[in-house]
C-alpha cells in the first residue's frame, strides 16, 4: 500500500511549518507544549486527519483547540457532546417558526395563487411548485457541524466530549469526517468550502469504536509533570512568586497519588494558585492549606483524606 501523501494545504498562511513551530507558536499562546504533542499537532494540519485526544478531565484538551485557531488565524466552531445529541441539534434543522411567520406575511399571495385551482389536487400541485421557497437556506439553520461545512473561513472544528454522545451518534460522524459533505434532501449536497482542523476530545468515560478511531490520528493527554506543571502555573499566574508555584505544583503532585474520588485537574491548579496570590500568599504554610483547599479540591471527603495526609 502506498504511503499517504499530504494533501493540499490549507488556503491561510502557513503558519505551523515544522513541529518546532509549533511548540513555539503554542509557547508564544502561553500553552506549553511537549514534542508528542507538538507533532500530533503537526501531522493532522499537514495531513488533514482528525486528531482524537483522550485524557483525564482538565489536563488541557479543550484549550489546545482554541490555542491552535488562535495561532493559525482560524475560527473556532465547538460541538459541545452530550447524551441524546442528535443530527438535528448537531448538523442543521429548519426554522419552523420562521418559515411559519414568512407564510403568514404571504398569506395574501398565496392565496391568490391558489384561487385559480380548479380542484384540492391542483391546490396542493400549485403548493408542492412552491415549496423550495420555503425549504431554501434561508430557512436553514446550521449546527456546529454544518457551519465548519459551509463556512467561507478555514475553521477549527472541536468535536468536545465525544465519549458523552450515544454510539448512534459517533456512528453519524463517522460519514461527516470522511467526506465533509452532507446532503440535505431539499436543498442538495453542500461540501466544505475549507476543510476544517478537526480534533475531537475524550475524558475515556466510555470506549469509542475502532471505525472512528481508524479515521483519527491520536493523542493521549496525562497530567502534567512538576517541570511542565510548574511552567504552566508560572505563565498562566501573573506575578506569582517562583517559590511559592514550587511548592504549590510539588504539594499538587503529592496530592494526585492519593486515592480520591476526583484528582485536581491543572485548570483547578491554576484557580488555586491565583487564590494564593489574590491572598497575598508567599509562603504554602498548614493553615493557608486548610483554609483554601476548598478551592483545590470539589468533594468533601477528599478534602478530608487530603487534611489527614497533611497533618503527617
Amino acid at each position: 500500500m502506498a504511503p499517504a501523501r499530504p494533501l493540499s494545504p490549507p488556503s491561510e498562511a502557513p503558519k505551523l511549518a515544522s513541529v518546532e513551530s509549533v511548540i513555539e507558536l503554542f509557547g508564544g499562546a502561553d500553552y506549553v507544549c511537549g514534542k508528542d504533542v507538538a507533532t500530533a499537532v503537526y501531522l493532522m494540519t499537514q495531513l488533514q486527519r482528525p486528531l482524537l485526544i483522550e485524557g483525564p478531565p482538565g489536563v488541557g484538551k479543550t484549550e489546545l483547540a482554541k490555542v491552535l485557531a488562535d495561532t493559525t488565524g482560524r475560527e473556532l466552531i465547538r460541538l459541545q457532546c452530550y447524551e441524546g445529541l442528535d443530527e438535528t441539534k448537531a448538523l442543521y434543522e429548519w426554522e419552523y417558526s420562521k418559515q411559519l411567520l414568512y407564510v403568514q406575511m404571504l398569506k395574501e399571495r398565496l392565496g391568490s395563487l391558489l384561487a385559480n385551482a380548479n380542484s384540492l389536487n391542483e391546490a396542493v400541485a400549485h403548493l408542492q411548485h412552491q415549496e423550495s421557497a420555503f425549504f431554501s437556506r434561508h430557512f436553514l439553520l446550521p449546527r456546529p457541524l454544518l457551519q465548519a461545512i459551509v463556512s467561507p473561513r478555514p475553521t477549527v472544528l472541536l468535536i468536545d466530549e465525544i465519549d458523552r454522545a450515544d454510539q448512534e451518534f459517533e456512528a453519524f460522524l463517522l460519514e461527516i469526517l470522511s467526506d465533509f459533505q452532507v446532503s440535505i434532501p431539499e436543498i442538495g449536497t453542500l461540501c466544505a468550502n475549507q476543510r476544517p482542523h478537526v480534533l475531537l476530545t475524550s475524558n475515556a468515560t466510555r470506549s469509542l469504536s475502532e471505525a472512528l478511531k481508524r479515521r483519527c490520528f491520536y493523542l493521549y493527554i496525562d497530567q502534567p509533570t512538576f517541570d511542565v506543571e510548574l511552567q504552566i502555573v508560572q505563565r498562566k499566574v501573573p506575578g506569582i512568586d517562583r517559590h511559592l508555584a514550587t511548592h504549590i505544583v510539588q504539594f499538587i503532585q503529592r496530592v494526585r497519588k492519593l486515592q480520591l474520588r476526583k484528582t485536581p485537574s491543572i485548570s483547578e491548579t491554576l484557580d488555586w494558585a491565583l487564590a494564593l496570590v489574590v491572598l497575598g500568599a508567599n509562603v504554602l504554610s498548614r493553615q493557608l492549606i486548610v483554609n483554601t483547599l476548598n478551592i483545590l479540591l470539589k468533594d468533601k471527603d477528599d478534602i478530608a483524606r487530603v487534611l489527614q495526609d497533611v497533618k503527617r
